[in-house]
């Protein structure tokens, strides 16, 4: 089954674009492998079977250890399982992600191949367990105890079979020289007896021959076996019987020869009369035969190639234990990539189908799917193609409906261009951007208070844009707007464009269509250069008629005292001393007050630009909550600290009068005792550091809420006005931003940020 499908590749999705391609691109590397397999397991197979037994002894049941050619064949069986399951794995886990994206066909492509896998993996493991039962058994018998005793006894037996030659040689020396020394045959007389003594000797003891010499080196008779080879007794003997003359005793040498091997065995005969002296050399020969001494052999070389075979015994198991494996390994691999195969067959058609859909949903209604299927993916390929036929035949009708559509979107065209315009001549700059952070429109009013033309904004990022030109008071706005998810959001502040210093009053708004969907945020702003200078001179008017009036209030009962004081010493009055007291109490205490007052005024005026220096501001509030933990026993201090804020710049003598004038309000605001909430926040965004100051007192009226930071507003008693303004100050000096409001269930909370 097979679908044919004439597409553009332009704009296809990446997920079904030439999958046919892409399989024949997976299988042509597994045939390679495979094939490469098959040839090193037939190898393998013919190695093991035919030319390394062929190349032992026909006497011979165990193998020999030449396996070096096979053992490299075993492993490249297993380097092709390896890479071929490296193939499979990478198909399979392409399979899962593509099953997890609900790709097309992928579902039933798994189905497919779990089925496939399902139905091999029983009888498959079932055949892997009995052969691997039956490889444990076979290696276990052919090295077992039994084997093993007969193997060993063999050999002893053919050590003691070379041992014995040696012993019946020498025994059979020994006692033909006791004979010839107590018969007294050396001499010349008996001669003839000699002769045949050891003829019947030879015959007696069952070896090979025996040679007779004098002390002179001469042979005086020589009795040799008719069945062994002439050439095998022929071999020297002269430095073995002058061994035996001159050391006087027992000698024996193992003589190679061409047909087997000679055990020769000298001994010495006394002289008669002579103490000491020898008179001749008996030499006994015991002949090992050729094919003896190739089995005594034989049997040594296999017992010891047996001890090395059973060294071996795991390796072995392991390489029986891994052909089955890689048999196995096999069958599953043959049943998974035939599942592959076949699914391939089908779910190929549906890919096809979904290009062709890709296709049309970009607008190419001329697709169509050359079916050669015959079954139920052709009825719907043919169904597919019906349908492809009758969109383009809609298409008309849609083509006509558009020429209407244009109608409307020049009259769209034409109110934009009027919005335009409006959005042109406006006093206020304005600013917009889109919802992919792109500045759309840069209005001439913002080009006039920035002092930066419009070209230098649009079509950039609005991140890009406020880093270049150092609009600080933007980003924040901006940043705020996105992260909160706010539509409307006001803020002021001051900046630094084109060497032009500004005070800027900024508005932003969240843009919506008809259906509610965001389209962007609009940034309004206005120049407050020359209105904030002439609102702080009208503040420090009111801040002098403010001074002069609280200077006044203490000069009056200052005033009053020293007349009093002044009339009753005139008067020399009883009282004076009292009068006098109380007069004098009086004018310290409103000196006092009013020096008080005046050192808060001079520090509210004077207040020294700050020393900004890198380092945590962990450690400063750690050092006036240490301060404030040892003096309030009944305030509870709870502080979470954000580890993740880095180090940034700023005084650290002015940020601690900030936090002491925050904790002093908070702990009079709950009477000296209650809770107090300290937590910091590192804004990764906004690259801010976030201090908060909560507390359980009285909490901020609304109305206050936007006086506290005035000069001289308070509502203590006690109070000068000046504490929230000189914080304010401090803040503000360090281009950050402080607000007051409510805390729930009850309270006041103060924040403040801090750029990082």
């Amino acid at each position: 089954m097979r679908a044919d499908v004439p597409l553009r590749p332009m704009g296809m999705a990446p997920a079904v674009l030439e999958p046919e391609r892409r399989t024949r691109h997976f299988f042509r590397p597994v045939r390679v492998v495979f094939l490469l397999l098959v040839s090193c397991l037939a190898l393998t197979f013919y190695y093991t079977q035919v030319v390394v037994p062929g190349g032992e002894d026909s006497d011979s049941f165990i193998p020999t250890t030449s396996y070096a050619l096979v053992l490299l064949l075993i492993n490249l069986d297993l380097i092709g399982v390896v890479v071929l399951l490296l193939l499979l794995s990478r198909n399979l886990i392409k399979a899962y992600f593509e099953r997890r994206h609900r790709l097309i066909g992928s579902g039933f492509r798994t189905k497919l191949v779990a089925a496939f896998i399902g139905f091999s993996l029983i009888p498959t493991v079932l055949l892997a367990l009995v052969a691997s039962g039956l490889v444990n058994k076979a290696v276990d018998v052919w090295f077992s105890d039994q084997i093993d005793r007969v193997m060993r006894d063999s050999y002893e037996v053919a050590r003691m079979q070379h041992a014995g030659h040696i012993t019946l040689a020498v025994n059979s020396a020994r006692a033909i020289s006791h004979e010839i020394f107590r018969e007294d045959l050396l001499l010349p007389a008996q001669r003839d007896i000699l002769i045949s003594a050891m003829a019947r000797k030879r015959v007696e003891f069952g070896v090979a021959g025996i040679e007779v010499y004098s002390a002179k080196m001469e042979t005086l008779t020589r009795s040799l076996d008719p069945d062994v080879p002439a050439g095998v007794l022929d071999l020297p003997v002269g430095q073995l019987v002058l061994q035996a003359i001159n050391g006087k005793q027992e000698n024996n040498t193992v003589q190679e020869a061409p047909t087997g091997r000679l055990v020769r065995a000298a001994a010495p005969i006394a002289a008669s009369g002579r103490g000491g002296e020898v008179g001749g050399v008996v030499l006994v020969d015991a002949y090992v035969p050729e094919s003896l001494l190739a089995k005594m052999d034989g049997i040594g070389r296999q017992y010891e190639e047996y001890k090395q075979i059973k060294a071996m015994k795991n390796p072995i198991k392991a390489g029986a234990y891994l052909f089955v494996a890689v048999i196995t390994v096999l069958i599953l691999f043959g049943a998974t990539w035939f599942g592959f195969y076949v699914a391939r067959s089908i779910t190929v058609p549906i890919q096809r189908l979904a290009e062709a859909t890709e296709a049309i949903a970009q607008g190419d209604l001329s697709v169509r799917i050359d079916a050669k299927a015959t079954d139920e993916i052709g009825t719907l390929i043919e169904s597919f193609n019906r349908m492809t036929t009758d969109l383009q035949s809609g298409k008309s009708a849609i083509e006509a409906a558009n020429v209407s559509l244009r109608q409307n979107n020049l009259e769209l065209d034409r109110r934009r261009a009027y919005i335009e315009t409006v959005v042109a001549t406006i006093a206020a700059g304005l600013l917009s951007i889109g919802k992919n952070g792109i500045i759309t429109n840069f209005n001439p009013s913002g080009e006039r208070i920035l002092g930066i033309s419009a070209d230098r904004f649009h079509g950039r990022s609005a991140n890009d844009v406020f880093k270049e030109f150092g609009l600080t008071l933007f980003q924040t706005l901006y940043d705020r707007m996105l992260v909160d998810q706010r539509d409307d959001l006001t803020m002021d502040g001051t900046a630094e464009v084109e060497g032009k210093f500004l005070t800027i009053a900024l508005h932003g708004s969240r843009m919506k269509d008809e259906m509610n969907q965001d389209l962007g945020i609009v940034l309004v702003f206005e120049d407050l250069t020359e209105l904030l200078k002439a609102q702080k001179v009208a503040a420090w008017q009111e801040v002098a008629r403010r001074v002069a009036h609280e200077i006044k209030n203490p000069l009056t009962p200052i005033q009053l005292s020293a007349q009093r004081m002044r009339k009753k010493f005139f008067e020399k009055a009883s009282d004076f001393e009292r009068v006098f007291d109380e007069s004098t109490n009086v004018i310290v205490n409103e000196v006092t007050s009013l020096k008080h007052m005046v050192d808060e005024f001079s520090k509210f005026a004077r207040l020294p630009a700050p020393q900004l220096v890198q380092q945590s501001l962990h450690d400063v509030i750690n050092e006036v909550v240490a301060l404030y933990r040892g003096a309030h026993k009944d305030i509870e201090l709870v502080v979470s600290l954000d580890e993740d804020l880095p180090p940034l710049k700023f005084d650290w003598e002015q940020i601690k009068r900030v936090l002491v004038n925050l904790l002093d309000n908070s702990i009079q605001a709950m009477s000296q005792k209650g809770r107090l909430w300290l937590t910091t926040q590192y804004d990764t965004k906004r690259r801010r550091a976030v201090v908060s100051i909560a507390d359980e007192g009285s909490g901020i009226a609304l109305e206050d809420q936007e006086k506290l930071f005035v000069p001289y507003f308070t509502r203590k008693k006690t109070g000068t006005g000046l504490g929230l303004a000189i914080v304010r100050r401090i803040i503000t000096d360090h281009e950050g931003h402080i607000q007051a409001g409510n805390n729930h269930p009850k309270g006041a909370i103060f924040t403040f940020e801090l750029p990082v």
